[in-house]
């Protein structure tokens, strides 16, 4: 199991380092080995950016690529009846990614602001902790919401939120990683599939919310309206189509259930196009539009970027898919939370996965903003305390792309992993990634299938 990381994993690193130490120090050591090393295949690595049945569309000219390529992604495993009622909305669907965190960030907004009486969104920001943790544990929109007209204290368990309720934080205290293979037909071979739990269930919050309810009577408040800030365009594209699919069944599913306050919750959809830019014309948009809380964005980076105006205009951000360390100890004015675990607990599932390849020499690849720099150092940070040693992980970052200059020029990048002849690559980026592994491919890096 992945979790497994004592002894087995400080054998491995041990014996990485002892191989490594033997060819650096040892005297009689013909030279000819630095080039055997150099030659040999590297394993592909990737995370919850780019472990994705679309990312293979990117290689279409170069059937086979992304075979044997593995790597983490937060996932629980969804029960086939989630799954079914997503692709009864949308039949295309081929990917399942963050649609669980989406979901459920849907249905604990819409607890929060059925427990707290009001679509004010500090009022809901004070009630969301509070529905995932103590009371009366329920698994339906249906039965949660029922439990909060009653006005009874409730504990959501859902998709994907289905151990630990959130830290004081507002973000899941404990969580699921899947880790994925590519398989021959660069599409992802299921039954490779592994899940690992991780996280601890002790740092619930344990603190109480103020009292919700209102004097207000039902008919006399406004509906609950929620925005969409998902990557709809840009380079986190790839990703929105499950998560569109999960927001759509989750308001299906709430109003269906009754709605909050006996109406209809209203989705406005809007698009952070993985761009600041584009990100920040859409808050604005639900700010004069009155929503109360916004479901994203996608890209950590992202967040970060749009936060001081989410919190100026006093609304909710609540995103499904951002990891970003970091983000746990933003000054959010207690109205920012996720349903994605941060990458503390990514970073050491991802050097679980790496390390039971008994790899010499690693290179992670990371895209420069808050989401790749930041799990680039925690896989580095867990890769080290395992026994892997330091000089022999190499760490390079490239420019995101943009709107203007959507291709990335990682020639130089890719000649230097070349001469240095990892045998494991690990790339954490989004759809631009295509271009990273493209780019070793035309240099002669050979990938390991």
């Amino acid at each position: 199991m992945l979790v497994s990381r004592g002894a087995r994993h400080v054998a491995i690193a041990t014996c990485a380092a002892l191989v490594l130490t033997i060819a650096a120090c040892g005297k009689d050591t013909p030279a000819p080995q630095t080039t055997e090393t150099a030659a040999t295949p590297a394993r592909l690595y990737g995370t919850d950016g780019n472990m994705i049945n679309s990312f293979a569309d990117e290689f279409k000219d170069k059937a086979g690529m992304l075979a044997g390529m593995k790597g983490t992604t937060p996932l629980t495993r969804l029960s086939e009846d989630f799954k079914a009622r997503l692709k009864g909305l949308r039949p295309s669907l081929t990917d399942y990614s963050y649609a669980g965190e989406t979901y459920d960030a849907m249905v604990i907004s819409a607890l929060a602001a059925q427990q707290a009486g009001s679509t004010a969104p500090d009022a809901i920001a004070n009630q969301i902790n509070s529905v995932t943790t103590g009371g009366t544990e329920c698994e339906t929109a249906k039965d949660c919401l029922a439990l909060a007209r009653d006005g009874a204290d409730l504990q959501y368990r859902g998709v994907s939120l289905t151990r630990g309720g959130f830290t004081d934080v507002g973000e899941p205290s404990t969580a699921s990683y899947a880790t994925l293979h590519f398989g021959p037909s660069d599409r992802l071979d299921d039954s490779k599939t592994e899940y690992v739990g991780a996280g601890d269930e002790s740092a619930t919050t344990t603190k109480k919310p103020p009292a919700g309810g209102s004097d207000a009577k039902a008919e006399d408040l406004d509906p609950l309206k929620i925005g969409g800030l998902l990557p709809e365009t840009g380079d986190l594209a790839l990703a929105y189509p499950p998560m569109e699919a999960a927001a759509a069944l989750a308001i299906k599913e709430i109003n269906a259930a009754g709605g909050v306050f006996e109406k209809d919750v209203e989705w406005v959809p809007g698009d952070d196009g993985t761009n600041p830019d584009v990100a920040k014309e859409t808050v604005a948009k639900h700010v004069k539009a009155k929503v109360s809380v916004i479901i994203g964005a996608g890209a950590s980076s992202i967040s970060r970027a749009v936060l001081p105006d989410v919190i100026k205009a006093g609304l909710v951000l609540f995103s499904p898919c951002n990891t970003d360390a970091g983000l746990s100890t933003f000054d959010d004015k207690g109205l920012y939370f996720r349903t994605a675990p941060s990458d503390i607990l990514q970073g050491r599932a991802l050097a679980d996965v790496i390390l039971r390849d008994g790899p010499h020499k690693i290179t992670i690849v990371a895209r420069n903003d808050s989401y790749g720099t930041g799990l680039q150092g925690n896989v580095k940070a867990e890769l080290e305390r395992a026994g892997f040693p330091a000089d022999q992980i190499q760490t390079l970052v490239y420019e995101p792309p943009t709107p203007a200059a959507p291709d990335i020029d990682f020639a130089a990048g890719a000649d230097q992993i070349r001469s240095s002849g990892p045998d494991g690559i690990l790339v954490i980026g989004f759809g631009e990634s295509a271009q990273i592994i493209k780019a070793l491919d035309k240099v002669g890096v050979q990938i390991h299938h």
